[in-house]
């Protein structure tokens, strides 16, 4: 199954934080997306890796992805290896994305900037045909290379190269996060009243992530925008493509 956008997240919510608002307006605009988690979040502070596999499905089908698959890399103990570099270009050569979205590039998780890496080296080895993989039925894969890869901007106020103009989708990106109900502040959710507390998991969280949007949208023309970086020059075929 061939996708336009494969967005990758070390833990299974960080797509939804991050990138989720750029998600669900290129499905209204009919582009096809995957979503490629690389660990099931097992050292969180909340819940567990098997609720938050339950809470990642449902996002999925609510944002309305082709698919959603997990590494199961150890969180925050992955490394830097060609086992977990060939496991991520497996997935880039089976759905043969023309846009990869990755971790931040730098940021107060550890594993976000390994992670972002991680992904995009193996987006530039995916390209490599002697770099060798096999598909479910054991043949060898086509090398594919994604055209660009965009980091998201995840805590870290990072300076970015480009935003998307998420307006209109704020509701059900805020959505989206909610469902992982046992990272997140939802009123109506008593089954991890018990749980400890963690930066994220406080009423005034949400109202950040909002509060973040807004100003990163702001000195683009946007009420609400998501951020970018890249480690390559942008270019367009017309000054009238940019807002």
């Amino acid at each position: 199954m061939k996708v336009d956008i494969l967005a990758i997240g070390v833990h299974p919510d960080d797509v939804e934080l991050a990138c989720s608002g750029t998600l669900l307006r290129h499905i209204d605009e009919g582009k096809s997306v995957g979503l490629l988690d690389l660990t099931r979040g097992e050292l969180g502070t909340r819940g567990t890796a098997e609720i938050r596999d339950r809470e990642a499905a449902e996002s999925a089908q609510k944002m309305g992805a082709s698919f959603r698959k997990n590494l199961a890399m150890a969180d925050g103990f992955f490394q830097y290896t060609p086992e977990n570099i060939k496991a991520i270009i497996r997935i880039i050569r089976m759905h043969q994305p023309e846009i990869v979205l990755a971790n931040a590039i730098s940021d107060r998780h550890p594993d976000h900037g390994r992670a972002a890496k991680l992904t995009a080296d193996a987006c530039y080895y995916a390209g490599l045909a002697k770099v060798e993989t096999l598909d479910d039925a054991g043949q060898v894969q086509a090398r594919w290379r994604p055209s660009a890869v965009y980091h998201y901007i995840q805590d870290y106020n990072l300076e970015p190269d480009l935003v998307v103009d998420v307006s209109g989708y704020m509701d059900r990106k805020m959505e989206l996060i909610k469902t992982f109900s046992s990272q997140f502040f939802v009123p109506e959710a008593k089954e991890y009243d018990k749980e400890m507390s963690s930066p994220i998991s406080g009423a005034d969280f949400m109202a950040f992530l909002t509060a973040k949007a807004r100003s990163y949208g702001r000195p683009a023309g946007f009420e609400f925008g998501e951020g970018y970086t890249v480690s390559r020059t942008i270019g367009v075929q017309s000054l009238f493509n940019l807002k």
